[in-house]
């Protein structure tokens, strides 16, 4: 089947790598534009994880205007996204004749529609390559947040704003509020614990390092000096959330995960994989695996996914 994967910024040679090593397919792309790679021939139901969108049935359109070309992707639907990476001025003045979408950068919390949505990409001034099916409801598949570069104690407070975000658009599941419980492995310097406390939820924070001065004086915050991953569930106590961005082997996670599902199988729980050198494919498999959960690629990972584990 025809399929494009749009990549993630800068990360066009890890996706790449993904088809050759994920899937054992050594096939040469058709095609690239910018970070869009084109396949006329690729496997079905075979989805990169550092794809930010697919094209599930990509075509190549010309036209000879600005007004043509609109006009020939709003014969096919309403929400078409844009990712350009040439004829920039040419490609702002189509999307401007095209339905309003919301291609600005996002206030958290933030609901995103689970509209269809279409994309495409300009080839040259007379042609492009679009899709009117892709595999996110978010604009050519990223979200991007209003930075606050004043109160968070590091940027690390961006992943989980997009981890719930994708959680609520992915599986409904409400953002931790107040009378929620959270317990935050590896939590210093706070950058997810602020946000969580911003949201109302009371957090257990536990890392060798203090937080923030400012979180560490917060009502809402415990804050205990160990090693997260060797506490035991029965050491915590009940929570409604557990969450981890703790640099460690992804073996030891997977341990520490299972660790707190046969506790609680219902636990909300969002972690991220950090890689240690060439990515284990089987064993990232084995998070798959795991029911009720999802890994994505986030706009804010780098060589890392999130595994979201939801109700």
């Amino acid at each position: 089947m025809k399929i494009a994967f749009l990549a993630f910024p800068e990360q066009t040679e890890l996706l790449l790598s993904e088809i050759k090593n994920r899937f054992n397919l050594n096939i040469k792309p058709t095609a690239r534009y910018g970070d869009l790679i084109y396949y006329e021939e690729f496997p079905e139901n075979m989805i990169p994880y550092w794809a930010r969108t697919v094209m599930l049935y990509p075509f190549f359109q010309s036209f000879n205007t600005i007004g043509e070309a609109a006009s020939a992707l709003k014969k096919i639907q309403r929400n078409w996204a844009p990712y350009q990476y040439t004829c920039f001025r040419r490609a702002q003045l189509i999307q401007e004749k095209l339905p309003y979408i919301n291609l600005k950068d996002r206030k958290f919390p933030t609901n995103i529609p689970q509209s269809p949505i279409g994309l495409y990409t300009l080839i040259d001034e007379h042609n492009m390559i679009a899709s009117a099916e892709t595999t996110s409801y978010i604009p050519a598949g990223t979200i991007r947040f209003i930075e606050d570069h004043e109160n968070p104690p590091s940027r690390a407070y961006l992943k989980i704003q997009e981890s719930l975000t994708m959680a609520k658009l992915l599986n409904g599941t409400e953002l931790p509020h107040q009378g929620q419980r959270c317990f935050e492995a590896g939590a210093c310097p706070g950058g997810w614990t602020w946000v969580l406390v911003n949201l109302g939820a009371e957090v257990y924070a536990v890392d060798r390092a203090e937080l923030a001065p400012e979180l560490m004086s917060n009502p809402l915050v415990k804050f205990q000096a160990h090693d997260a991953f060797t506490l035991k569930p029965e050491e915590i106590g009940p929570i409604d959330w557990l969450f981890s961005d703790v640099i460690c082997y992804p073996e030891r996670l997977l341990q520490w995960i299972n660790m707190w599902l046969d506790y609680n199988p219902s636990l909300n729980m969002i972690c991220t994989i950090k890689m240690q050198g060439e990515i284990d494919w089987p064993l990232i498999q084995q998070f798959a695996d795991i029911p009720n959960s999802k890994i994505v690629h986030l706009n804010y990972n780098k060589h890392e996914l999130t595994w979201i584990h939801t109700k």
